[in-house]
């Protein structure tokens, strides 16, 4: 049985003290709240369900997405890290003062259809946000509850997340490059002062390799005699090797006979050193704003530069498993959000095969009259 005292504050407090269970206590303003929870409580012990709500309840959202971003985010990615760092702004700013136990599936959905519907800006506009990055916060924030749960030692009964209508994933972008716009883009980058700018922008639309990609490569991973890239280190863990065409390996001879190359770095592009004296990925941000803007291309993005290269391997002819030996993706359905052909190029493409019918239909009619003769 519960023992229900009087404090001294005027509150009541439940204790139980239960063979195979640790002592629980917990104190509420009236006695009759404290002796329906230790009712439950009790009852749950007897059938081998209690769960030490405890933890959960003194924990808040911000407190363990603190924590996680101290424990677990560390172990992924650099660029993962940096997006988990945002998402979990975002989500403490609207959900961080909440505990984990108080944060019900109810709750999640509302912060769901707030973050569909937009967030106000400094003008008080609404900014929707895209389904992706919802699912991306929903990802996150459910991964929190599986490791406060699993690992922790956080006393839950399931995961508010998991249960929760994720919004349906994008189509994907549908952005093609003409190659009149590829001519002001390049133009573009090669009148900025670095040249590894014009170097990385022709990469990508070359290899469809990820940003990321391009900008961690090391000397050793480059074989020009053999003419490919050897991918360590990728979106989906995967390594693999990439291709070069005939202009990427050209661009690559470049960028490796770099004569601005300091010797003490092995990336084929290079930053300037930071603080701490070591040289990091070439960032290009602003360069890149700027050079749409004078290409007249502001609504593209450097990641179509991958969509656009990724549809040119499909348009010569590749299959979709050499399409995605080259790019990397591991199912078709994938790679067709990333893969986008032209209505002109296949209207030219139905013209051949007509041209070519009426010779086959011809040789075929030549052959039933010769049969015809020899009967």
């Amino acid at each position: 049985m519960a023992t229900i005292v009087k404090t001294s504050s005027g509150t009541w407090k439940a204790l139980i003290r239960k063979t195979g269970w640790p002592a629980t206590a917990k104190t509420f303003r009236t006695k009759r709240d404290a002796e329906d929870w230790a009712r439950r409580t009790e009852d749950e012990m007897v059938r081998g369900v209690y769960i030490q709500r405890a933890p959960a309840e003194r924990i808040t959202v911000e407190a363990a997405l603190t924590r996680y971003l101290k424990e677990v985010t560390p172990t992924k990615r650099a660029s993962t890290q940096a997006g988990e760092h945002k998402k979990a702004q975002v989500i403490i700013r609207h959900l961080g003062k909440y505990s984990l136990a108080a944060l019900n599936a109810e709750i999640v959905a509302q912060f769901r259809d707030m973050r569909l519907a937009g967030d106000p800006d400094k003008n008080g506009k609404l900014r929707p946000r895209s389904n992706n990055t919802v699912r991306l916060e929903f990802a996150l924030l459910g991964h929190l509850f599986t490791v406060a749960i699993k690992e922790w030692g956080i006393g839950l009964p399931f995961n508010p997340v998991s249960n929760i209508r994720r919004p349906a994933p994008g189509s994907g972008r549908n952005r093609r490059l003409t190659p009149e716009e590829q001519n002001r883009l390049l133009q573009a980058v090669d009148k900025h002062s670095n040249p590894m700018f014009g170097w990385i922008v022709r990469i990508a639309v070359q290899t469809g390799m990820r940003l990321s990609e391009i900008a961690t490569l090391r000397i050793r991973q480059v074989d020009i005699e053999r003419r490919v890239v050897r991918l360590e280190h990728t979106k989906n863990s995967s390594p693999r090797t990439v291709p070069l065409t005939a202009e990427a390996t050209r661009v690559f001879t470049e960028a490796l006979a770099n004569p601005l190359r300091p010797a003490e770095t092995e990336l084929v592009f290079f930053g300037e050193p930071g603080r701490d004296g070591i040289r990091r990925p070439y960032l290009f941000d602003k360069a890149w704003t700027d050079a749409k803007r004078a290409a007249g291309l502001e609504d593209f993005r450097f990641h179509d530069l991958r969509h656009e290269a990724v549809s040119r391997f499909v348009e010569a002819g590749l299959s979709d498993q050499e399409v995605s030996a080259i790019s990397g993706h591991k199912s078709m359905q994938m790679l067709k959000r990333y893969t986008h052909l032209r209505a002109e190029d296949l209207v030219q493409k139905l013209d051949r095969i007509a041209r070519r019918a009426p010779s086959a239909s011809k040789q075929r009619g030549e052959a039933d009259s010769q049969t015809e003769n020899n009967a």
